[in-house]
């Protein structure tokens, strides 16, 4: 439930509308849901402007299925991430609606009609293997209301590349740089930049990379400034903290 939606049980409440018993019922349903295996959060959207995003990794399909049901029959957006096909396949089944992005591993359902907030996210790669993830922040920067926008493999070992969007660059309230191999990506965008950059190592890299460490390290000792690290692959994290931060435009 939405602060609009509790704004409007206490006007139909005020009007007459609503008795207080139903008024309380509604209200009580705003904490969790048991089903046994999982509480389901359904005050998470009043208290951070978002329901409960499900992780699919570790639950079997019909698991994820039921949390799904649970949060998409409030009316509230569904995001499901790092999905399997079988996942996708259970959830589909019991909501028509749910979409599929094979690349990030996400499911979605009842998307946000329109922008809710007036900055740009833009999600930026080093190369072509860094799209699952950036895949990810996109589809998470998006359902959260935010308008996205991509710019895909412009790596440091062809900088030319990144230096002709300098404009797509400027124009961004947040941006999220995903790299893996080297990850000296963000601390070029940081040294372009005056908005908050949010790096993503990602474990794309041959032997020395260490499944996306040596990424991570790099980026954690980035010589520009404004520059926040969130971990691994974790393309949700920067989707998530760029609509946080994007939210401060208003």
């Amino acid at each position: 439930m939405t602060k609009e939606e509790l704004i409007k049980i206490l006007q139909q409440y005020k009007r007459g509308h609503l008795s207080e018993k139903t008024v309380a019922e509604k209200i009580a349903a705003l904490t969790f849901e048991s089903l046994g295996f999982a509480h389901i959060d359904h005050h998470r959207h009043l208290r951070q402007g978002f329901p409960e995003v499900i992780l699919c990794e570790g639950k079997t399909p019909r698991q994820a299925a039921d949390i799904a049901v649970k949060i998409f029959r409030r009316s509230e957006p569904l995001l499901a991430t790092r999905a399997t096909k079988d996942h996708f396949n259970m959830i589909k089944r019991k909501i028509r609606s749910a979409k599929y992005n094979v690349l990030a591993r996400v499911v979605t359902a009842n998307e946000p009609k329109k922008i809710r907030y007036r900055g740009e996210i833009l999600v930026v790669t080093g190369g072509t293997s860094d799209i699952p993830v950036a895949e990810e922040s996109a589809i998470t920067a998006s359902m959260f209301g935010n308008k996205v926008e991509k710019l895909y493999d412009v790596g440091v070992a062809g900088i030319h590349r990144l230096l002709a969007h300098a404009e797509k660059l400027r124009k961004a309230s947040v941006i999220i740089v995903i790299a893996g191999m080297e990850g000296a990506l963000p601390s070029v965008v940081g040294g372009l930049v005056d908005v908050p950059v949010i790096a993503v190592p990602t474990s794309v890299g041959y032997g020395a990379s260490f499944g996306g460490i040596s990424a991570l390290l790099a980026m954690l000792n980035s010589c520009a400034s404004g520059i926040t690290v969130v971990n691994i692959d974790n393309g949700f994290g920067a989707g998530f903290a760029a609509s946080i931060i994007n939210k401060l435009n208003g």
